[in-house]
């Protein structure tokens, strides 16, 4: 049930992202459960999931409707995410052991075989799990609470930026620059290269709006 929930989540999340499904459309369950030829079980987590998202309001009794992203609220998260998982490296490099770079190295080499495979949903799912290695090899709980929230916040527009032409190789790229410094104890280094893959990132949505003229419905700070 699960991975249907992530199939529904993720189709809704392009079709929003890309303006298919303007701000204050109103999604209802039975009419998606219909649509996608499921229960309404995991349409409703899948609504659940774009909430978090802030994609997304669940209004009780008034069904879900479509929000308005602004650029630069979304700019403003992808700062603040660079500066907590610039910080998460920093740590990780300081306090990595064995167990936590050989678990690096398997989500890297899980990165490389789906990127290689040009599948971008496989690769963001290697994706997530590599960053949460290293939000929990930090060795701070708070920290890592952190930035896992704001990541999870961040999931549409860091998934939808790796489909910008050839991100995907250059997201794995900077992932080998991570896990080198990382290994290397160098902390410096490891603060530097998360924090340019992060912000990196921000700019590639921006790309990937320009692609669908998204950028369009979207509003300005």
């Amino acid at each position: 049930m699960a991975s249907v929930a992530d199939n529904i989540s993720e189709r809704l999340e392009t079709e929003i992202v890309e303006g298919l499904l303007p701000p204050g459309t109103r999604l209802e369950e039975p009419a998606l459960a219909e649509r996608f030829g499921v229960s309404r079980t995991p349409v409703r987590e899948a609504l659940q999931r774009l909430s978090a998202s802030g994609l997304v309001e669940l209004k009780p009794r008034r069904g879900t409707q479509v929000l308005n992203p602004s650029i630069g609220r979304i700019v403003e998260m992808f700062e603040v995410m660079a500066e907590l998982e610039a910080v998460c490296a920093r740590l990780c490099a300081r306090r990595a052991d064995p167990d936590l770079i050989s678990k690096l190295k398997a989500w890297l080499m899980s990165c490389e075989t789906t990127a290689a495979a040009q599948d971008v949903s496989a690769y963001y799912e290697a994706n997530r799990q590599f960053h949460h290695t290293i939000y929990r090899g930090s060795g701070n709980g708070f920290l890592a609470e952190q930035a896992e929230s704001l990541h999870l916040r961040l999931t549409p527009f860091r998934r939808q930026q790796l489909r910008v032409p050839r991100r995907l190789r250059q997201s794995l790229a900077e992932h080998t620059q991570v896990v080198t410094a990382i290994e290397a104890g160098d902390e410096a280094a490891a603060e530097a290269v998360q924090r340019a893959h992060i912000l990196i990132q921000g700019e590639r949505f921006g790309d990937f709006l320009a692609q669908f003229g998204a950028g369009a419905r979207t509003t300005a700070d």
